[in-house]
């Protein structure tokens, strides 16, 4: 049995893009599992695999849940659940990969997901990363990104990552992706590590405008950004009742200010933000893929 376990296979798919993201360590303020988990319901994507949770998963140390459901008692384990939609307006279909970072046998189970996507025949992978970044919540929210052909990086105004250190699930789909012959590119939220712990809506809303110009689709997140400036209200009134904090984010607020005087602004993995236009970065995309796929 392969690692996917198929419920259903999906139709022909137009030129799709995958994008993949995972709960867990690579997934600070849960904005990238947000982002998928959001175009999984703008969408309306339709679910048609996933990877069994048994043997991939050590429960005692990421343990399955207990909840209710109309009355009756359910068990939820660890979740790897693969959809597809349409993109209205474009000539491609995107598969989302809705994850949870795994505790064991990881080179299997990236491999299994990169053999997947070369059988749906997936001409880009897109993972999604969240990560801690000494940036105030007050500033624009710092979305990176790499990728992996010289080519497609240039093009897409990105740069190849030269971070050095541990690296989460996120990062090794992107290698076995790779390895797989698959054009990659990795985007990066930065969300301000004192709000890390509890979903950053404004992070997800940023990194979710960014794979949408990537991709060339348009998806209406007006709900979106009305939630996420309440909850920018909701952090202005806790600093208004904390003033240690209320001066650390004064702080950092002056960093970024001078930051910006020097024409740097910190990005977490340090690499810079591409200055594309959500129309230029989709023309790039496409002029690359057409351009592969007739060499």
């Amino acid at each position: 049995m392969g690692v996917v376990e198929f419920s259903q296979q999906p139709p022909s798919l137009r030129r799709p893009v995958l994008v993949a993201a995972f709960r867990g360590w690579n997934d600070a303020g849960d904005a990238a599992s947000g982002t998928v988990g959001l175009l999984c319901d703008r969408l309306e994507a339709e679910e048609f695999a996933d990877i069994d949770a048994e043997d991939y998963f050590d429960f005692q140390a990421t343990r399955p849940t207990v909840s209710r459901v109309d009355g009756v008692r359910q068990i939820e384990w660890p979740e790897n659940r693969f959809a597809w939609a349409r993109l209205a307006g474009t000539d491609r279909d995107v598969v989302l990969l809705d994850g949870t970072e795994p505790n064991l046998r990881w080179r299997t189970f990236a491999a299994g997901i990169a053999d997947v996507a070369v059988a749906l025949g997936v001409e880009l992978v897109v993972t999604l990363g969240a990560l801690q970044v000494d940036v105030p919540h007050t500033r624009p929210v710092p979305v990176t990104g790499s990728a992996s052909d010289p080519r497609l990086a240039a093009r897409l105004g990105l740069v190849r990552s030269t971070y050095e250190g541990p690296t989460g699930m996120t990062g090794v789909l992107h290698h076995a992706c790779v390895e797989a012959g698959l054009d990659a590119v990795s985007l990066w939220a930065g969300v301000p590590h004192y709000l890390s712990g509890t979903p950053f809506l404004t992070a997800t809303l940023a990194l979710t405008e960014r794979v949408l110009r990537l991709l060339g689709a348009e998806v209406a997140l007006d709900a979106l950004a009305r939630d996420a400036a309440a909850q920018a209200d909701d952090i202005g009134a806790l600093l208004a009742e904390d003033e240690d904090l209320a001066e650390y984010v004064a702080e950092l607020e002056e960093r970024f200010a001078r930051a910006r005087e020097r024409g740097t602004t910190a990005s977490g993995d340090g690499l810079p933000a591409a200055t594309m236009s959500g129309d230029e970065l989709a023309a790039e995309l496409e002029r690359y893929l057409r351009d592969r796929g007739g060499a």
